[in-house]
Formats: C-alpha cells, structure tokens, sequence
C-alpha cells in the first residue's frame, strides 16, 4: 500500500517536470490538483520509513550491548520511536479513508438548548465557546450567524458558520447530543445536575451546490430583539425565510443589515436542504441511517462531559479524557483525532 503512495507521488513529480504537460493548462491543473493531495500523505509515508529504520537499529545496538549507558539510551529512544510511528500510521490510515467531498467544505453550526432549563442554555454558551477557542487555535474564521440569548449568558440557539482548511472534514462527527454533569452555577444547594445541548455540524452549501427556485421562499422581515425580548433594533432588518414546499423556517438577526441577514439566512437554508439530500442519499445506500442525533433527551447522547469527575467520554468509540477545562477551552484536536480513525 505505501509502495504504491510513493510510485504515485514520483509519477506525478516527473509528469509537472515534464514540459508537455505545460501544454495543456486543463491537465497540468488536474496534475497540480493530484499531486497536491498526494504529497502530505508520501511525505508522512517517508518519515515513517525513516523512523521504521532508527526502530530497527535501536533494537540491534540494545541486542548487542550487554548493558550501560548506550543501552539505556536506545532503550529509552525506542519507546519514544514505537509510540511515534503507531501514531504516524494511525495518521496516514486516516488520509487513506475514502474522503467524503464536503471535507474540505466550511460548516455552519447549530447548537441547541436541550433538557436541562437555564443550565442547558449556559452549557450551549459553552460549547460554542469550546468550538470557537477550537477554530482560533487552527487559524479558521468563525462568524455568528443568528442568536437566541437568555439573560444570565447562555443560548437557547445559536447558529455560526465556521470558514478554514478541511472544517467539515474535522468536525463532521460533534453532530449530536452532548450532556453535561455538574453542579450549576444556578444552584444554591451543590448538587450535579444532568442537562443537554444538540449540536448539528453542516457542511456550507453555496449556490453551485443548490439552486432554490425563488417562488418556492417567501421572506418576511422584522425587528431583531436581545434577551427577554427586549428590542435592540428599531428597523425590520431581521429576516425570516420560509421555504414552503416543506414549511422549513430559517431567520438571521445578527448581521447589520437587512441584506446581511438575508444573505446568511439563505445560505443557512441551502445548507439544511443541502443536508437533508446527503440524508436522503443515506437512506437510500443504507437501511440503517445514523442519526445525527435525537432530540435532546439525557438518553441521546454521543458524549458526556463529567465536570465533578474531570472527565469527557465519547461514547460511540467508548474513550475518555480527563482535564475538562483544557477540553472546554477548545483543545479538542485529540478526541478528533480518535473519532477520525474510529469511525
């Protein structure tokens, strides 16, 4: 398998050093295109050749020598080589999955208030925190889209689009419920409570992907409001689109203009049809569809975060990690990594 990554890889090198191919600019792209997908995963196919051989000659000098420093040196760099290369081949199993086209796409987030009151909107706060925190430490851009605030900080419902390399394709798996353990910050008496927040991960669709005939929406406008209802914008510049063959509602309030809002609106619509259609799709390749997740009820859930026991646990692949704080403050890249090469 990883002698045909490195044949591909050289075909490819000599095929853009080849000067015919320079004459034609449609296949010199698709080359270009090729090669560019191919070169991370052979560069990573290299290095685990490299670290394979120091493996091997770690394992000779400490069959060799009797004992002493060099022994225990070679011992100790073993170890650290053994751990790098299974976690390099667990990288490269991973860039060889058959990839889904909307990998590279960016996604618009939807997290929901579940079971669990005022507590469950402060837990919404959080992971939209957790994701946000997440996004700033891989250089992408996020950007609310709508809100639904509750007065002491949480959401009832907040929508943000996040933009970057491979968004989709790292964050396709946090759709579902999540449920959190602990003691609120509501609660007098200290006791841990149980509450839920949905998360659902879509993957940006743009006009190409989605035409929407205009006579199938109608648009509706209105004042945008803040906690309690409490208005926060005298002009209708808050949109409110409906698509009417299915009754299908999507509004934006948080942009500052009404044109703004329409914009993100219609692009939060197209990415639920643009959904809906992959589901389709699914059903139709498969009797058993994956949900993406239920409907906020503490028995739904994908993943528990245990704050008196400072522990997350995912439960589809049944792996747990501790330090919670460092978790909600967006280092999630290891539990990605695990969901990656396990589902």
């Amino acid at each position: 398998m990883y002698e045909d990554i490195k044949k591909k890889f050289k075909e490819l090198e000599e095929k853009l050093a080849d000067p015919k191919a320079m004459s034609g600019p449609q296949k010199l792209a698709e080359i270009r295109k090729q090669y560019a997908e191919i070169k991370e995963t052979a560069g990573m196919v290299l290095e685990l050749e490299k670290i394979s051989v120091r493996i091997e000659e770690n394992k000779k000098i400490i069959k060799q020598e009797a004992g002493g420093e060099l022994k225990e040196m070679a011992e100790e760099e073993l170890s650290e080589l053994e751990k790098k290369h299974e976690d390099l081949k667990n990288e490269i199993e991973i860039k060889l999955k058959p990839s889904d086209p909307r990998d590279k796409k960016n996604v618009i987030m939807e997290i929901r208030a579940g079971t669990g009151g005022d507590e469950s909107a402060l837990f919404a706060a959080d992971l939209f925190r957790m994701y946000s925190r997440f996004a700033e430490r891989q250089g992408w851009k996020t950007g609310i889209l709508n809100s639904n605030r509750i007065g002491i900080g949480g959401f009832k419902e907040i929508i943000f689009e996040i933009k970057g390399k491979d968004v989709f394709g790292s964050l396709k798996y946090e759709g579902g419920t999540h449920r959190v353990q602990r003691v609120p910050e509501t609660e007098k008496q200290g006791r841990v409570h149980t509450s839920t927040a949905t998360v659902a991960v879509l993957a940006e669709a743009e006009e190409v992907d989605l035409v929407i005939n205009s006579n199938d929406i109608r648009i509706d406008t209105f004042a945008s409001s803040g906690p309690g209802g409490q208005s926060v914008n005298t002009t209708n510049s808050a949109i409110r689109i409906t698509y009417l063959p299915t009754g299908l509602i999507v509004q934006c309030q948080d942009q500052k203009s009404q044109h703004q809002n329409k914009e993100k609106a219609m692009q939060i619509l197209r990415s639920r049809l643009l959904e809906k259609a992959e589901e389709e799709k699914r059903e139709k390749e498969s009797a058993e569809r994956k949900q993406q997740f239920g409907h906020g009820e503490r028995s739904d859930k994908i993943r528990t975060y245990n704050f008196p026991q400072d522990r997350v646990t995912d439960h589809r692949i049944q792996e747990t990690w501790h330090s919670i704080t460092r978790i909600m403050d967006g280092e999630i890249g290891d539990i990605i990594k695990e969901l990656k090469a396990k589902l």
